[in-house]
């Protein structure tokens, strides 16, 4: 099974988007990415088409922009 994909920066609302994330589907379904932490990720999640964290990336490969944290600009620095 894949699993989707929960891009976010580590700031408050992220972090509080990824605790409901993990209630609503569960951990085993989601693998959690910390592109604050883990910065060679960051191609990864715009080349998917995430703008904006905290974003979860749907095992069909859609983006759902959740509750506005950052930009990937923001991210970037």
């Amino acid at each position: 099974m894949v699993k989707s994909i929960f891009y976010h920066a580590g700031c408050p609302v992220c972090v509080s988007a990824e605790h409901e994330i993990l209630n609503l589907i569960g951990a085993d379904n989601v693998e959690l990415v910390n592109i604050g932490e883990d910065r060679n990720r960051i191609a990864e999640a715009e080349n998917a088409g995430v703008k904006s964290v905290p974003a979860l990336l749907t095992p069909n490969r859609n983006v759902l922009h959740l509750n506005f944290g950052a930009s990937m600009a923001d991210v970037k620095g």
